[in-house]
């Protein structure tokens, strides 16, 4: 079975997305194994730092559609959620690493893109390979960011560059990331750059680090609940919308697609 691996050492959790035939696309089994990882380090208080990274050359391309929508029932195991403003199974692989007390690095290579973004933006830090490309890819499939970015990317980039970034859905460098504060270092060498950033932050006192993430936090906060809500309720509309079928199948190579006028939203 494939899954998110986590290795311990010398305080150091690193979590590697597993799943290196498909550039280490997120099935529905992933989004399980990382939410039961985030809350099993969350329990451990010997873990100092997490690096999120992935297994091989890349990432994440994101999520695998054919995998994730061949069961209409996992759809609704990944959006559902109890309350309008509550996380659901999406969301929470990504706005779960805030949940956490200490440092996330996301270490990148290759492709990060889709859903793999979005769950890079759940990290505290993103450490980016010069030749890495990174998209928001959503809107290509006729779908929308629903995973919790948008509340992440209120507090990194200008409001016309996130709407830009989700509605273009190109893939963009990683100095463009990095321009627009997407990234928090480029390098051609991830590891020692990521090593380099853990061997600063394990400098610190665990406490004071976990004050200073709790404080910047409330600093940039967002009205996360109402972000949550209309992300997974504009995904469901989004999901049933004939315009959507069509912007799968132009995604897959369909010519003479033409898309019906908008509802209201």
């Amino acid at each position: 079975m494939h899954n998110d691996k986590i290795r311990k050492k010398q305080g150091i959790a690193t979590v590697t997305l597993h799943r290196e035939e498909k550039q280490n696309a997120l099935s529905f089994a992933m989004f399980v194994e990382l939410n039961k990882v985030i809350k099993n380090i969350k329990k451990d208080a010997s873990i100092r730092a997490v690096v999120l990274t992935g297994e091989g050359e890349h990432f994440c391309a994101g999520l695998d559609i054919n995998a994730v929508m061949a069961s209409p029932f996992n759809i609704i195991k990944l959006l559902f959620k109890w309350l309008p403003g509550n996380q659901n199974l999406a969301q929470k692989v990504v706005l779960g690493w805030q949940s956490l007390s200490v440092p996330v690095i996301a270490k990148i290579n290759g492709n990060c893109l889709g859903g793999g973004l979005q769950i890079a933006l759940g990290a505290d830090y993103r450490v980016v390979h010069h030749d890495a490309k990174l998209a928001i890819m959503e809107a290509r499939w006729g779908l929308c960011p629903d995973m919790g970015a948008n509340v992440m990317l209120a507090g990194l980039v200008k409001r016309d560059q996130a709407l830009w970034l989700a509605s273009h859905a190109d893939p963009i460098s990683a100095q463009h990331a990095f321009e627009l504060g997407l990234v928090t270092k480029t390098t051609d060498d991830t590891d020692k750059a990521t090593k380099e950033m853990l061997d600063t932050l394990q400098a610190r006192s665990p406490d004071t680090l976990a004050a200073i993430k709790r404080v910047t936090q409330q600093s940039y906060k967002a009205p996360a609940r109402k972000i949550l809500a209309k992300e997974t309720w504009s995904q469901i509309r989004l999901l049933i919308n004939p315009n959507t079928k069509k912007a799968i199948a132009k995604a897959k190579g369909k010519t003479g697609i033409e898309f019906a006028n908008a509802k209201r939203w």
